[in-house]
């Protein structure tokens, strides 16, 4: 599973400051889990995936002296949520709308009263995933986007100066390797090197993975997606081996040093880990975002933000909700967490560029330079679709294998079905 985003620094910020006091208790594979005990309707507990939001909470609660949050964290929330029988107030997190857990929250329309929150502020596309019959339950809180980075020096040299398509990072990469004595010394681009890659590439195509019982997706449009990953191996890597070999020789260093250092053209790598890198590792590095067919990718990892339907902190919640999706508060905490040093542990609001647009495009350049004039204009952006809420378990240990795999074979005859892959996760993971 993926590695959960630093939780100790954040923490360890908040402590200092004073302004909460926190117990950390590590169990059953969960992260820090953040707790103290419920003082009444006016202190709301809020689980989330994001340690962030602690620091967040902190300081909520020294803004003002008539609510509290608490926060709990886990790794998983959605299935906290569907496994147990206590439920928090407010739920910050990845996969909350699945079917398993999208019932759990109360509309919050009032919350976008005259002197409320101003939908146009939101990313439409991204706050119209929050919605269910005409009714907004979910708020989106951030989103992440796939880049392609190089260095610097290859900027000029690119067909365009935000975007990437797959067609280009295959021809440059080809005509950026070199061979010595029958292996690279240089590659442009390894399709094979990152699962995740693979499965961005199989959603290009069409794939389209989904939440259904339990999930589905399109078998033939993963398969063009995987003949034509072969393909771009065959012709501009030679053959897997040939990338494999290369991978084992110097792959043993980030990847973003092998680009630093020439031994690479282009590596993928999320918006949210490049711009959290350290900046004497950034400095000479650019960026363009990943595009096919018009559409720019957004990570899977977006997350959401709900008030829970039976709360008994409603008026707590509210109030969090009203001080937290303001420009006027994202860019106080973007200021704390740079003034604290933080920016190397978590990216932008709660590890991600920010649902609310305004903030995105004129606060975030004043924190990360690289991105003036970069952010693609909002029709661009494509959100995943709804996923189950344990999809990051069933991607990691099951889907993505399987591209892996597959891309390997000529004949995907020779290799287990994905359905049978996923019928044998569920039956050995029921409990």
């Amino acid at each position: 599973m993926k590695t959960p985003r630093p939780v100790q620094r954040l923490v360890r910020a908040a402590l200092t400051i004073g302004l909460i006091t926190i117990s950390l208790s590590f169990a059953a594979g969960l992260a820090a889990g953040l707790t103290s005990c419920r003082a009444g309707s006016n202190t709301a507990v809020l689980w989330t995936d994001r340690p962030e939001f602690a620091f967040y909470a902190a300081y909520f609660n020294a803004a003002q002296d008539k609510y509290k949050i608490e926060v709990r964290y886990f790794q998983s929330v959605a299935q906290e949520l569907a496994a147990s029988a206590q439920r928090p107030d407010i739920v910050a997190a990845s996969w909350l709308r699945s079917a398993s857990t999208k019932t759990l929250f109360k509309p919050l329309d009032s919350l976008f009263s005259r002197d409320g929150l101003d939908r146009a502020l939101f990313y439409p596309q991204l706050l119209a995933l929050g919605t269910s019959g005409r009714k907004q339950y979910l708020l989106p809180v951030n989103f992440n986007i796939p880049a392609i980075i190089f260095q610097r020096e290859f900027s000029d040299s690119q067909a365009s100066p935000f975007t990437i398509e797959l067609e280009e990072i295959k021809e440059r990469g080809q005509t950026f390797n070199a061979v010595a004595n029958n292996t690279f010394s240089k590659m442009g681009f390894s399709p094979l090197l990152n699962a995740e890659f693979l499965l961005i590439v199989a959603n290009f195509f069409g794939t389209d993975f989904q939440e259904a019982s339990p999930i589905t997706w399109n078998d033939d449009a993963m398969g063009r997606a995987i003949a034509w990953i072969q393909q771009w191996i065959t012709e501009a890597n030679t053959s897997i081996q040939m990338e494999d070999s290369f991978v084992s020789k110097f792959y043993f260093e980030p990847p973003e040093k092998l680009v630093n250092a020439g031994r690479v053209l282009y590596i993928h790598m999320n918006s949210d880990r490049f711009f959290a890198l350290p900046e004497e590792r950034r400095m000479n590095l650019d960026f363009r975002w990943l595009m096919a067919n018009g559409m720019i990718p957004l990570d899977e990892w977006s997350v959401y933000f709900g008030i829970i339907r039976r709360t008994q902190a409603r008026s707590a919640a509210q109030a969090f909700a009203q001080w937290f999706f303001t420009a006027e508060t994202q860019r106080m905490l973007l200021d704390e967490k740079r003034r604290q040093r933080l920016s190397d542990t978590s990216f932008g609001i709660a590890g991600g560029f920010s649902a609310m647009r305004t903030v995105t495009e004129r606060v975030f350049p004043q924190f990360y330079p690289a991105l003036l004039g970069r952010m693609p204009p909002d029709n661009f952006l494509a959100p995943t679709n709804i996923l189950p809420g344990n999809w990051l378990e069933i991607k990691e240990r099951v889907i993505l294998p399987y591209l892996q795999d597959r891309a390997r074979h000529s004949d995907h005859s020779e290799i287990k079905p994905l359905e049978r892959r996923i019928t044998d996760w569920y039956r050995l993971n029921r409990g």
